[in-house]
């Protein structure tokens, strides 16, 4: 994750936000909610995302709500629905473009 963490979302990046849009979840919940949002086409390893969830703890996006032994909850902050917002925002841009583009 060499670029900044609030410039472009990667796919999975914005797959985990959209995971804590109306709930808490656990990791194992977020993946399984990632997979099947979209048909599997998105899978989260668990290296991906744990790094992802450390990433976004640190800069507050998310935070934790509870540990259970090994399983930690996390919640979107307000900081992390408004970067969620803002890359909803580019990505209807882009396919706006896409769109357009593939006009005759």
């Amino acid at each position: 994750m060499g670029r900044k963490i609030l410039e472009t979302l990667t796919e999975s990046m914005f797959y985990v936000l959209m995971a804590l849009l109306r709930q808490a979840r656990c990791g194992t919940e977020i993946a399984d909610f990632v997979a099947a949002r979209t048909k599997s086409r998105v899978r989260l390893g668990p290296g991906t995302l744990y790094t992802i969830l450390a990433k976004f703890e640190e800069v507050g996006l998310i935070r934790e709500t509870a540990v259970e032994g090994r399983k930690r909850t996390y919640v979107l902050t307000d900081e992390g629905r408004a970067r969620y917002e803002e890359e909803l925002v580019r990505l209807r841009s882009c396919l706006a473009d896409a769109e357009e583009e593939a006009q005759p």
